[in-house]
């Protein structure tokens, strides 16, 4: 039996502005708070783990302690076929500068990778979400999404984060990054995810 959610303060383990607007955005219907880890000066924990459900459990667990709230968190990321599963839950850090994270150097990366092992078209690829609910007690309920794409270059679109740009959802002519946030929040990978938990612990 999945537990419920019956709290109105709900903490969401991330420093990423975008993921963070497009939680509060999601759960602005079930009247239910979401604040960021930067708000509670929250360190980012060390992931340590190879799948994206063990980061998102360090995570979570992480935020859960520090604050005595329920926290959520996700770990997210674009694996790529012609890549053998690349960069899965290494996607951040391919992005990773001395100044930040640059998505742009990630993606022209992910293209000439492809590029030179001269990967068929379509380059199939999927945006992979795994979201875990924490408490306090340590309790946990685990949720995953995805979507299925291809790979287009050169880039398209300027809304959305991280390898949006480049992935065209299964179905649409566009990428996530021409898309709108609307638009996007029905199909998203994460998106997917999120439907899991609101029935798992919502519904």
């Amino acid at each position: 039996m999945t537990r419920r959610f019956t709290d109105k303060k709900l903490l969401f383990a991330t420093h990423n502005a975008g993921k963070l607007e497009e939680l509060q955005e999601l759960f602005a219907p079930f009247g239910v708070e979401v604040v960021g880890a930067a708000e509670m000066n929250l360190p980012e924990p060390e992931e340590t783990e190879d799948t994206f459900v063990g980061n998102a459990r360090i995570k979570a667990h992480a935020a859960a302690q520090a604050t005595g709230l329920p926290a959520l968190s996700d770990d997210s990321g674009i694996m790529v076929d012609g890549l053998d599963g690349a960069p899965g839950v290494y996607t951040a850090d391919w992005a990773e500068t001395p100044n930040g994270r640059d998505f742009i150097m990630a993606m022209t990366k992910t293209n000439t990778l492809l590029e030179e092992r001269n990967a068929p078209h379509p380059r199939t690829a999927r945006f992979c979400a795994t979201m875990v609910m924490a408490w306090p007690d340590g309790h946990d309920e685990v949720f995953a999404g995805e979507v299925e794409g291809i790979l287009v270059w050169p880039m398209r679109g300027s809304i959305g984060h991280g390898y949006d740009p480049m992935f065209q959802p299964l179905g649409h002519t566009v990428t996530f990054a021409e898309m709108s946030h609307d638009a996007k929040n029905e199909i998203s990978h994460r998106a997917d995810a999120f439907r899991k938990l609101i029935d798992g612990c919502f519904g």
